[in-house]
């Protein structure tokens, strides 16, 4: 071996030596939760504000990559609307919405945060309607 490449393995060896650890991560992140908070019931043609809590680890995400609020009719998932999210502050993102037919409705929010994905899912009752058991029909069929 000539004296250049020696030169150089050394040189590479001792830059190597020099280089900055890497931090490895000793756990994986905390996933990041969203709570749906949805009215217990609501009147036909009044507005209604449904909100979700974003957080990680217990703190407030104000800053998510996405919240969207899909929502339907019961027994029409196909016909279901997106509604963006209205960021507020310590986590809490909204959205306004009036219903005008008597009927139960589902809402679920879309919500991306820090890589992560989560869709909680709540029922809102409109003029004193009774959730049906339509959902929990079609799953226990699919479980057969």
């Amino acid at each position: 071996m000539n004296w250049k490449a020696a030169a150089t393995i050394v040189f590479g060896l001792i830059l190597a030596a020099c280089a900055p650890e890497k931090e490895v991560p000793s756990s994986p992140p905390e996933p990041v939760e969203a709570v749906l908070d949805v009215p217990d019931g609501a009147d036909v043609g009044k507005e209604v504000i449904i909100s979700t809590t974003v957080t990680q680890d217990g703190k407030p995400v104000d800053h998510a990559d996405e919240v969207k609020y899909e929502i339907w009719k019961d027994g029409y998932k196909e016909t279901s609307e997106m509604l963006d999210a209205v960021p507020k502050n310590d986590g809490i993102y909204t959205v306004s919405k009036t219903f005008n037919e008597k009927a139960v409705y589902h809402i679920q929010v879309h919500v991306t945060a820090r890589g992560m994905h989560t869709m909680p899912k709540s029922s809102l009752s409109v003029g004193n309607t009774a959730p049906s058991n339509l959902e929990e029909e079609e799953i226990h069929h699919e479980s057969e």
